[in-house]
């Protein structure tokens, strides 16, 4: 390689913003949680659930497969949430209804609702590898088949059906490149945004381990660790921990999101795909392949790698993989003299466990979030460094505590790598939000009132106990509000940014003390005096009427025709409407 090969690019394509995310890891439920591990540095792996392997259980008993990082509940499924049948909810791959979840939630994140996009061009590339429920159902013979079968076990329906659910007219595809899946599907995503090919795209991976069959497939491919812990670029690096779940990222070109004025969590500012080619083994890592990568990311990013201060591991924590890992990326990103520091490095995989076809979205996640809160968790399980790793030689440190951002001057820069066992290799390079979105996104303290004003936050769900659910999420979020933060942005997202269905209930709150409070008893199904629940009609349109009924004097709509210019251009679009059935001016009426 020469030194020529890292000079920026003459032409930089425009950053992609992440404006939503969603995921669902061993142990945690969104991204607000997978934060909250990596801080308390936990991790989620358990003994295998009772009920996954089955008679299988004693051949899986003395191997890795029997921990691992798993998924609560993969069965459960609200069917109707989406309209789809029972019969029809039984059949299909749990990934494909895990995906439905992601990309609802992501949008969410992002306050968008699928009415919002419309039949906009959205793309869907979802990365997932696993087809345990096509075993399972195939394994039962022709009585288990049904007319559910084909749609179900279809692996390129997980990204189809949340574009068909969600009226997503974009390029939708479910991309296979072993462990390197949802990092590519990020990188399909972002360049099918700059070509023009969609104006969003949602973008990740699942993977869930459901047969036993696979389980003991992996481990006696001889990867797994057989103590079910990742010790990523540890001396006792002994194999991997499988893992599952998966994560959805909304992406939209910068331009677009500042204009939409959209919350962004970071941006992505290039990435770059390869394979090994003939290398010295098919399942072999190379390390000329992975150094190349990353070297193409950057010069595409425009981004010069001494600027970059962490990278997100594939980490997979083999004897093998490691060392070839650590090599590329102590070429890549040049001596120590070049950087202000050295490369700090860490890996996810120590948390949840190896997500494989969902292993590189569950890493930019954790880049991201990093990113974000200017703060570096620790990764797990590194207690002495690796032998055969020359740390010092190739400027790599192990973040081994959580740790602010180092650095002081320009914005934040973090990489992330997901590699296949078959050779293709994947970097994507990220970069701290434009200052003005940050702000945005933490607006400043109110002023303290006397009297605070009475804020509503309105709850809906398709019934009860989807609205109790959600209750009980929205009051770990107001319990950990600052009393000195108001709730009006929280009132507006719950009204403006989320589809509202039926079931309804308004909380009316002054604080978040109060606010938790009172939506405490929803969760609870208990009553409250500022607690209102009800079911709407969606039936028909709303209509303010105003009777007359009350203190009002002549001219009392004045003054707000002349200060507020929202209420000037209603009353003009009120009046043209009134004009052709009425011989009198609305505007000579309130004046």
């Amino acid at each position: 390689m020469h030194e020529s090969d890292s000079t920026k690019s003459p032409t930089v394509p425009e950053p992609i913003a992440v404006i939503g995310m969603s995921c669902r890891l061993a142990q945690v439920k969104d991204p607000r949680a997978f934060w909250h591990m990596l801080r308390e540095q936990r991790h989620g792996i358990t003994e295998v659930p009772e009920d996954r392997w089955g008679p299988w259980a004693d051949d899986l008993a003395e191997t890795g497969a029997r921990l691992g990082g798993f998924v609560d509940d993969v069965d459960h499924f609200d069917a109707s949430f989406f309209g789809i049948s029972p019969r029809e909810a039984e059949m299909m791959d749990p990934q494909q209804r895990l995906t439905l979840e992601l990309g609802w939630e992501a949008l969410e994140d992002a306050r968008l609702t699928p009415a919002a996009l419309g039949r906009n061009r959205t793309g869907v590339f979802v990365g997932a590898i696993s087809g345990d429920h096509a075993a399972l159902v195939l394994r039962g013979g022709p009585a288990l088949i049904t007319q559910h079968t084909m749609t179900g076990v279809e692996r390129g329906l997980i990204a189809n059906r949340l574009s068909y659910h969600l009226d997503l007219h974009g390029p939708s595809m479910t991309v296979d490149a072993a462990q390197a899946s949802s990092l590519v599907a990020v990188h399909v995503a972002v360049e099918s945004l700059r070509s023009g090919e969609c104006d969003v795209a949602l973008a990740g991976g699942v993977h869930l381990n459901l047969s036993p069959e696979s389980a003991l497939a992996a481990a006696r491919f001889g990867g797994l660790s057989p103590d079910g812990r990742s010790y990523t670029f540890d001396a006792r690096a002994n194999g991997f921990v499988r893992g599952e779940g998966g994560g959805l990222v909304l992406l939209k070109p910068l331009s677009r999101a500042l204009e939409d004025g959209d919350h962004v969590y970071c941006v992505i500012r290039g990435s770059a795909v390869n394979n090994d080619g003939a290398s010295e083994g098919l399942t072999r890592p190379d390390t000329d392949a992975q150094e190349e990568v990353l070297r193409h990311a950057y010069r595409r990013a425009g981004v010069d790698p001494s600027t970059v201060a962490y990278v997100e591991l594939h980490g997979t924590g083999t004897p093998l993989g490691d060392p070839i890992e650590a090599a590329a990326l102590g070429a890549a990103f040049g001596p120590a003299e070049q950087r202000e520091g050295p490369l700090l490095v860490g890996s996810a995989k120590t948390n949840v466990g190896h997500l494989e076809g969902a292993a590189g979205i569950t890493g930019l996640i954790k880049a991201a979030l990093s990113i974000k809160h200017g703060e570096l968790p620790a990764s797990l399980n590194f207690e002495q460094p690796n032998p055969e790793i020359p740390f010092t030689e190739l400027n790599l440190r192990v973040v081994r505590e959580a740790t602010a951002w180092p650095g002081s001057e320009g914005p934040r820069r973090a990489g992330v790598s997901a590699f296949g066992m078959g050779g293709t290799n994947c970097h994507v390079v990220l970069e701290q939000a434009p200052a003005s979105t940050e702000a945005e996104n933490d607006p400043a303290p109110v002023q303290e009132d006397p009297a605070p004003p009475v804020i509503p936050l309105l709850v809906s769900a398709r019934d009860t106990d989807a609205l109790s659910e959600l209750a009980t999420r929205l009051t770990d979020l107001t319990d950990h509000l600052p009393q000195d933060r108001d709730l009006t942005d929280l009132a507006t997202a719950l009204t403006t940014t989320r589809t509202l269905f039926e079931h309804r209930a308004v909380a009316l709150t002054t604080d978040p003390t109060h606010a938790t409070h009172t939506l405490t008893a929803l969760a609870n199904h208990q009553p409250h005096p500022d607690l209102v629940t009800g079911t709407a009609d969606l039936t028909g349109p709303i209509a303010f009427v105003f009777p007359g009924q009350g203190s009002q004097w002549t001219g009392m709509a004045a003054q707000l025709l002349d200060t507020s210019p929202v209420f000037a251009q209603t009353m003009r679009a009120c009046a043209d409407a009134l004009a052709p059935h009425i011989d009198w001016n609305l505007h000579d009426a309130v004046r």
